[in-house]
């Protein structure tokens, strides 16, 4: 437990300050305009403390901190640090999906507009987000008829660039067909320059740009020209109606509608530009840490402002109630906005009922999402239960790690570790081994140099210098809370020999799930452990155990079709694809080249001679 540092030796300053366990990872970060002040409530008696505020000061060993000049700045070094260490007693926000954004790649010669998903990349503009990626492709449709830019993959484009005949696209009107020359690069960058202001939220501008160019051209008898004008001024109405009005044309505001319990809240952002919703996001947000509900508002506008927002910050933000620190977020909101930015909360009016339409979705949401995990969030908790009491664990094994090996009569050898956190696969935990040390057909062996592996690495983590240490944690930086083994005794046996090796036997239990009849074996007993039959303990070691064996024999997969279609005549200096091809099709096939000699080698046209040198070395080392 971090003990309080000496009387005096706390600033009466604007800070950051950071708690940090035994190993020196740090766990917790929080920020204060009186770092004396703020600290001193953490050394208090612990049943005045907010359960797990608690368990944070019990699980920190040191606790340090950072002065800066003003509160604006702890914010910013604050936000800082909590994204270059993720301290496990932060808020964190979870977001289920990767919502789809509509963009517009505007640094390409002959930008294009499409659907994306991840990471943001520079030159390209974003639009959204959207619920749905099928809202942005209805929505792209009908703008499609009205600003017709491209869709296609770069591919496609040089494909038809080459062919000179444009796709299906332009024939339908759909595409002004760049690609071969339709429409020269000015007018075809003002489409795009108007589609993006469409999207901002500038339409009338657009439509009335439309109405008077299909009355000129309905004026100057070119009815055609005006037919195509009037279906794309249709186009543009309708999907202008899609957006729905909610605010004043010149009003920029972000609504954030919350709905909560005690673990967690549910968060729901429509972004409204030019009075238009244009994008809606939502989120889960896990108190992992005591939050007021001021201080619930401090750290969504942290995550939504913090990393650069895709569409800024807008000149006001709406919250359902005032931040704990209203004055420090909205001085730091203005600084990324180069002008004033008001957070408050609306009173009455068509903005307060913006904002119970925006909670009344946050409700919705939270709803669904306890409704998804209900279910399944009660056996995991059963299932985590019951090993701890079956397997005579300390604890609930919140982190179980399942190995299993895959080959291919002592090819290929490979290992898999797969991660349940929580009951819950955790992919980015998964890690596969080449086994290296094992020669043959021997399971015990190479189980035991996967496991010693994992585990000296876990070790070389742990005990490896604070100031060594990368901004976040290794990759084996948390051991298992139960390691257990694809196999029956032998499997076991050998795991637990590495554990024992390495001094983590009252660290890390192990266990073994034999395949036949679903025995659980457990060091020191020769019988296995009775679990009952469809009860959820057997059901998620299944899960897991099925899981590695899939991981594994996907990665042996993987290494054995890459042996297998590696050709003898592979690094070969000088012999590359196609006169690999040439050169087995000239002489009938591998076996055949391996027995030609030089001079039928060098016969060949198309075969310098010295890489018929080469060829004939790498089959007749010993001439």
């Amino acid at each position: 437990m971090v003990k309080r540092p000496p009387a005096g030796t706390i600033p009466e300053a604007p800070g950051s300050y950071q708690f940090k366990d035994i190993h020196g990872r740090v766990i917790y970060v929080g920020k204060a305009s009186n770092l004396r002040q703020r600290l001193s409530n953490y050394f208090q008696s612990p049943a005045n403390l907010h359960p797990r505020t608690a368990q944070m000061v019990e699980t920190a060993e040191t606790v340090e901190w950072t002065i800066v000049r003003n509160e604006v700045e702890a914010l910013m070094l604050e936000y800082s640090l909590i994204k270059q260490h993720d301290p496990r007693f932060n808020v964190r926000l979870r977001d289920d999906k990767s919502y789809p954004f509509l963009a517009v790649t505007i640094d390409e010669q002959w930008p294009r507009a499409l659907v994306m998903r991840g990471r943001k990349r520079k030159g390209t503009r974003y639009f959204g987000p959207y619920a749905h990626a099928y809202a942005i492709r209805d929505t792209l449709d009908l703008l499609l008829r009205s600003f017709p830019v491209r869709t296609c993959s770069q591919a496609k484009f040089n494909q038809h660039e080459r062919l000179g005949r444009p796709c299906l696209l332009f024939h339908i009107e759909k595409c002004a067909g760049p690609c071969v020359g339709e429409i020269d690069e000015m007018p075809y960058r003002q489409l795009v320059t108007d589609l993006c202001e469409f999207l901002d939220g500038d339409t009338d501008e657009i439509v009335d740009r439309l109405e008077a160019d299909m009355q000129s051209a309905a004026t100057a008898l070119e009815f055609e020209r005006a037919a195509r004008l009037r279906d794309r001024l249709l186009a543009v109405r309708k999907a202008i109606e899609k957006q729905q009005m909610v605010a004043e044309r010149s009003e920029d505001l972000d609504v954030i509608g919350i709905a909560e319990d005690e673990l967690e809240a549910a968060v729901q952002v429509f972004y409204v530009r030019k009075g238009r919703v244009v994008g809606r996001k939502g989120f889960i947000l896990d108190k992992v840490e005591e939050l007021t509900p001021g201080r619930l508002i401090d750290r969504i506008l942290e995550s939504m402002y913090g990393d650069d927002p895709i569409l800024g910050v807008p000149k006001q933000v709406l919250v359902p109630y005032e931040a704990e620190e209203l004055a420090t977020y909205e001085e730091w909101l203005s600084m990324g906005r180069g002008s004033r930015v008001q957070v408050r909360v609306p009173q009455r009016g068509d903005k307060r009922s913006l904002l119970e339409t925006v909670t009344r979705n946050a409700e919705g949401e939270f709803t669904r999402h306890r409704m998804r995990r209900a279910s399944d969030h009660n056996s995991r908790s059963r299932a985590l239960t019951e090993l701890q009491d079956h397997l005579g664990l300390p604890e609930a094994p919140l982190r179980i790690e399942c190995y299993d090996m895959a080959h291919l009569q002592g090819t290929d050898y490979v290992g898999s570790m797969v991660v349940l956190e929580d009951g819950l696969p955790n992919k980015r935990e998964y890690r596969r081994f080449k086994v290296n040390e094992v020669e043959g057909n021997d399971d015990y062996a190479a189980m035991a140099e996967v496991v010693r592996r994992r585990l000296q690495a876990y070790l070389d983590e742990r005990d490896r210098p604070v100031n060594e240490r990368g901004d976040k944690p290794g990759k084996f930086a948390y051991p298992p809370q139960l390691l257990l083994v694809d196999g029956g005794k032998g499997q076991l046996s050998a795991a637990k020999r590495v554990i024992d090796e390495l001094d983590l036997t009252d660290e890390i239990p192990v266990a073994g799930l034999a395949k036949r009849f679903e025995e659980v074996f457990i060091p020191g007993r020769s019988q296995p452990v009775e679990i009952p039959r469809g009860s959820e303990a057997l059901f998620m070691l299944q899960r897991i155990r099925d899981e590695a064996h899939r991981f594994a024999n996907t990665f042996h997969r993987e290494r054995r079709s890459k042996r297998m279609t590696t050709s003898a005549l592979d690094g070969i200096p000088g012999l590359g694809e196609v006169r690999q091809k040439k050169l087995v099709k000239a002489l009938g096939g591998v076996n055949a080249v391996k027995r030609a000699d030089l001079d039928e080698l060098k016969a060949l046209s198309f075969l310098p001679d010295a890489v018929a040198e080469s060829v004939y070395a790498k089959f007749h080392s010993s001439a």
